[in-house]
């Protein structure tokens, strides 16, 4: 007897197969967004092994919850959206997102002229995640995610003011940590061509 595998042309299609509890979706769904679902958890998690287990834990609740996608925006938003939560509920568990290092010389506002590096896309996220847990989290929702400050502080149960001293100091440690690699990058580049 041949076995007729279902193919998902539509979005729509793939989240009916996935509410009807068709395994075959939940493989399509996982093989179409691990690695970008991969990459949101990595922002959060210090490690990769970490980042997995969210990741998987998200995919997780995604089947679990797919009744309550009500289809009136993008199904890999919702997805995202979950994957950002699970971080949350890791770092919350772990209690790693409150913890903060302290800075010397904190300025009120970040140096914005280093935001014309040449760095390439690795090597910043590879920066952004040398961030501590707690300044890392806070700059993911700040400023990849879109959330306020108010969302942020109601996400993690902190004050507004507590979410705006960790973005400057997560951007005022981002400046550093992109000034050293500038600095090695230039060191590698010369000593090259020098021997």
């Amino acid at each position: 007897m041949l076995r007729i595998i279902p193919f998902f042309t539509t979005e729509n299609q793939l989240v009916a197969a996935l509410k009807r509890g068709e395994s075959r979706a939940h493989k399509v769904v996982y093989e179409r967004f691990a690695g970008k679902m991969l990459a949101v958890c990595t922002r959060y998690c210090a490690n990769r092994s970490d980042a997995e287990e969210v990741m998987l834990d998200g995919f997780m609740r995604v089947f679990e919850k797919i009744g309550q996608f009500r289809e009136d925006g993008s199904f890999e938003g919702w997805i995202r959206r979950i994957m950002v939560t699970e971080s949350l509920m890791f770092l919350r568990k772990n209690r790693q997102w409150r913890q903060e290092i302290p800075l010397d010389n904190v300025t009120a506002e970040p140096d914005y002229a280093w935001a014309d590096t040449a760095i390439n896309e690795n090597d910043l996220l590879r920066i952004v995640g040398q961030l501590p847990d707690g300044y890392r989290t806070v700059f993911n929702l700040y400023a990849i995610e879109g959330y306020s400050h108010a969302e942020i502080a109601e996400m993690l149960g902190i004050n507004e003011g507590t979410s705006k001293s960790q973005l400057s100091r997560a951007r005022t440690m981002l400046q550093s940590l992109v000034k050293k690699t500038e600095q090695e990058q230039y060191e590698r580049k010369h000593w090259k061509t020098a021997n």
